[in-house]
């Protein structure tokens, strides 16, 4: 199935009408790392904790223009707190930078609800972003009509990097949400069989990255099992990288289709659904996606980048998704032009040609 999507108009930067964090205070919210109690709690202290993007500085700020209410109450300065405090931050209304619109759905059977994201758009509100993000953009397809309203809001089910673009599942009902979220989670690496059913999905994406080492062959696949977990991170407290602390499994192969002068084309085939997988195990081969600003060689992070940063050139191409009734949905979201190999659109080495 190879159907047509197209993006749709941009989203100007425009201003959001602000919104509210809310947090609880928790005992373990009133330690610090070594278990000892902190000699004097504080709000501020607890905003730069929970969000070590501002300062404790900054947040002594907002407290002064009153923005943040405890227990109901709207505070104008730091003080203590306690467990079981219910805080709520007030941001005031900021700009969101432009990002691409909606493209027309590439499959839709009053459930399930598949789109092409393009890259630059985000999927959930997260990293500055409010109303122009997926969900928001699909809650307003609802509201004006230009979806069925009677059938529910399709939901995305996972999640693609802002700059990933391609497959992005949506369901309508919570049921085949929670069913697809497991799908989607742990997928196989076994190729679906023609008209077989599988018990699970299988994912392949394309991607640039820097030069692969001279050693592996075009058409050859090199498996990365690189556990992927929670490091430390100046500007958000923790980030997911190679190693690190809860370190889960993960599995990539990675399919050289083509070397280019500036790195290399390949297909990846994920058998889990990892934070930033893909980047991390290709920094963990030694060759991060071209243009990644985070991922350094080896799957470490430079400390001043973001993972919402741009640059790298990564596509949800494939999808093969089992169905209750024993059918299997297969999607292509269309190569975007710096992800064409030679043959234009199909490498000859590329991994899994749709079937049919």
């Amino acid at each position: 199935m190879k159907p047509e999507g197209r993006p749709g108009a941009w989203l100007p930067v425009a201003l959001n009408q602000g919104h509210a964090y809310r947090d609880r205070v928790r005992p373990a919210d009133l330690v610090n790392p070594s278990g000892d109690p902190l000699h004097q709690p504080s709000l501020s202290g607890f905003y730069a904790r929970r969000y070590p993007h501002s300062s404790r500085a900054l947040w002594r700020q907002r407290l002064a223009a009153g923005e943040i209410c405890r227990n109901g109450q709207c505070l104008q300065a730091d003080g203590p707190l306690a467990p079981g405090d219910r805080l709520v931050w007030h941001r005031p209304p900021w700009q969101e930078a432009a990002v691409p619109g909606l493209p027309s759905p590439l499959f839709d059977d009053g459930d399930l609800l598949v789109i092409d994201k393009p890259s630059g758009l985000p999927v959930l509100p997260a990293g500055g972003f409010l109303e122009h993000t997926v969900l928001r953009l699909l809650e307003r397809q609802v509201a004006e009509g230009q979806l069925d309203a009677a059938a529910g809001l399709p939901r995305p089910v996972h999640r693609l990097g802002r700059f990933t673009s391609g497959l992005l599942v949506c369901a309508r009902r919570e049921a085949t949400r929670a069913w697809l979220s497991a799908l989607l989670r742990e997928s196989t690496a076994a190729p679906p069989a023609a008209g077989a059913a599988l018990g699970r999905c299988r994912k392949l994406y394309r991607a640039l990255t820097a030069p692969l080492p001279a050693s592996l062959a075009v058409g050859s696949c090199r498996r990365i099992t690189t556990p992927i977990g929670r490091c430390p991170h100046p500007l958000l407290g923790r980030i997911w990288a190679a190693g690190g602390d809860g370190a889960l499994a993960a599995e990539s192969d990675f399919t050289l289709l083509e070397r280019r002068a500036e790195g290399c084309l390949v297909a990846v085939v994920i058998a889990s659904g990892r934070p930033h997988q893909i980047r991390i195990h290709a920094a963990a081969l030694g060759a991060p996606l071209l243009g990644d600003p985070l991922y350094l060689p080896g799957g470490g992070v430079r400390p001043t980048v973001l993972p919402g940063q741009g640059g790298y050139r990564l596509h949800a191409h494939r999808l093969w998704l089992p169905l209750p009734g024993g059918q299997v949905l297969a999607l292509e979201a269309p190569l975007p032009p710096p992800l064409l190999g030679s043959a234009d659109g199909a490498s000859a080495s590329d991994p899994d040609p749709m079937p049919g």
